[in-house]
């Protein structure tokens, strides 16, 4: 078996220290979880690496971290000196090893003659998109895993211009990271010596202040309700003290922070799971709500690149936004403020992902502008901005996608809960002068453009069996799938695997000229529901997307149910 002669290998190994072999040591007997830590090499994709914190080669850890950064300054030395002297800019988040693992980077960059920028504490993931961009390396890296548990840690690569690498990049890391077949011939060198040799530089308070400066700039209204109470929690994350800055600065005045989330904790005790998407991650934040009548809450992700939020009902309780609504509100808030202050471009987009509700298109539409589609992932969405600024023919406005995350603006190439959270703050704040909550504008917005509703059901299946499970049911759901919802029929499959679109009725396949590929399927339903399944980059799920449109919400939510309910029968049935 492959996994258990790897597994000694670092038993044996000389260059693998003490206490990784005390760690490995104390697995000898539980042969499930050496093969979970050993079957495979943590893969590096377009997402870079995510994984569990440990010893083994399917973990984060040290020497995987340094593998995938010689394979990353293999790359950058391709491309000659110039590009080595540009440097890389670092950033990592308030995770366990996250320091070590972004130190661990720097030196490997710093002893194949790659400068390196690294922050010196905590910064939010945004602001490692924007050094790129403001220093002008040729390459960035955070170290976070976002929002998952407190075990994981994570390994995001950067390319000039500021968003996360595509798939040409990673492929020539992944390539360059396969050839190296020992750890002791990984380049590395100490702090003291690459600071000597100008190799390694500190990035102190000057980025901070430029790009809060610039967040605010992005500011749209200022005649607005600055009393209005937030309470907000970083979740123990990055956010806290820029998202508290930026709106400190604009003088909004009652923002409440909540104590036991505001300053770092590895452990995420108060949360367990820090992702904000979640309404349980609310439940501090919502309790304290209660206490001080606040109007909003707002949650941002230990990263602080994704941002949720719950609105006060007349009741006192609050209800939460998931994120297609969020970006709907987002959406409609721009761009009306834009075209009322007369700023709103005629050749304006926005740009949002396949598994993206379409209510912010149809509000785009009414405005004159266009909405462009592109494959999940911030990495897609902000590829396409880069690519709009080099055709020079349309104007970016806003980012966004499902999950979450949203930007607006271009100095940031990535998801930003630093300017998300500014702009629902001041969105609120608006609407507050109107006497509306979020939530009534939203009821407004559906008013206008019909009854937008969605969930998301995630199957999750963890280990190896629960990787090749997801599999085979991506495989088998493929081929056999329902065609009919009570009287709803299917009218047409779009296969992204294969860039396939089949119309169900008369059997015809055509071919997605979107070019828009992956491992995903959507389903489009005759009333124009529809539902996508895929499985999740970088957490072990199966994600089931579905979103109806209908005359009201009970209707649409009934529908959804009896979408969710099939399909989740037909996918739980395959083994």
């Amino acid at each position: 078996m492959e996994f258990k002669k790897t597994y000694r290998q670092w038993i044996e190994n000389d260059y693998i220290d003490k206490d990784t072999k005390r760690e490995l040591e104390n697995i000898k007997d539980d042969e499930e979880e050496i093969r979970d830590r050993f079957h495979q090499e943590l893969e590096f994709g377009t997402a870079g690496l995510r994984g569990k914190i440990g010893a083994g080669t399917n973990r984060m850890n040290k020497y995987i971290i340094s593998k995938a950064t010689q394979g990353l300054a293999d790359t950058i030395k391709s491309r000659g000196k110039q590009a080595m002297d540009r440097g890389v800019a670092i950033a990592y988040d308030t995770r366990h090893f996250s320091d070590f693992f972004a130190k661990t980077a720097a030196l490997v960059l710093a002893a194949n003659g790659i400068k390196v920028y690294l922050f010196e504490d905590v910064r939010p993931t945004p602001e490692l998109s924007y050094a790129v961009r403001r220093l002008n390396t040729i390459s960035g890296i955070v170290v976070t895993a976002s929002h998952n548990p407190k075990d994981y840690n994570g390994y995001k690569v950067y390319w000039e211009e500021g968003s996360q690498i595509l798939s040409n990049i990673a492929d020539e890391i992944t390539s360059n990271i396969k050839n190296i077949s020992d750890y002791s011939k990984i380049k590395t060198i100490d702090e003291e010596e690459a600071q000597e040799k100008g190799l390694l530089e500190y990035i102190g308070t000057e980025i901070d202040n430029e790009y809060i400066e610039k967040v605010k700039d992005l500011a749209i209204r200022e005649e607005i309700d600055k009393d209005i109470k937030i309470v907000y929690t970083p979740l123990n994350g990055t956010g806290n003290e820029p998202v508290r800055r930026v709106l400190k600065e604009r003088n909004f005045n009652n923002i409440i922070v909540v104590p036991e989330q505001e300053n770092p904790d590895p452990d995420f005790t108060t949360v367990g799971y820090p992702n904000p998407e979640d309404p349980k991650a609310f439940k501090y934040a919502q309790e304290l709500g209660k206490k001080v009548d606040a109007d909003l809450l707002i949650a941002t992700d230990p990263d602080c690149d994704r941002v949720s939020c719950m609105v006060n009902m007349d009741s006192g309780e609050y209800i939460a936004l998931n994120g297609n609504q969020i970006g709907a509100l987002l959406i409609n808030y721009v761009l009306e403020s834009r075209k009322e202050q007369g700023t709103l471009p005629r050749n304006g987009v926005i740009i949002k992902s396949i598994v993206t509700g379409d209510l912010g298109k149809v509000i785009a539409e009414s405005y004159g502008v266009k909405t462009i589609e592109t494959l999940t992932g911030f990495k897609n969405i902000c590829g396409k901005v880069n690519e709009i600024e080099k055709n020079g023919e349309e104007k970016f406005i806003f980012g966004y996608e499902e999950s979450i995350g949203y930007v607006y603006g271009t100095f940031v190439r990535d998801k930003d809960a630093v300017i998300s959270s500014m702009l629902l703050a001041e969105a609120a704040a608006y609407y507050k002068t109107k006497d509306k909550t979020l939530l009534d504008v939203l009821m407004d917005i559906y008013d206008t453009h019909g009854y937008y509703v969605e969930d998301l059901v995630n199957i999750i299946l963890e280990g190896v069996e629960g990787k090749n499970r997801i599999s085979r049911m991506m495989e088998q759901y493929g081929r056999d799938y329902p065609i009919d919802f009570d009287g709803i029929k299917v009218k047409k499959v779009i296969d992204f695997r294969t860039g396939e679109i089949k119309d169900i009725e008369d059997g015809s396949i055509a071919q997605d000229k979107r070019n828009l590929k992956t491992n995903g399927l959507k389903f489009i339903l005759e009333d124009g529901s529809w539902y996508a399944i895929r499985p999740s980059g970088t957490e072990p799920k199966l994600k089931i997307y579905i979103y109806g449109k209908s005359d009201s919400l009970p209707h649409g939510r009934n529908k959804l149910d009896l979408i969710a309910t099939e399909v989740k029968k037909r996918l739980n049935s395959i083994d």
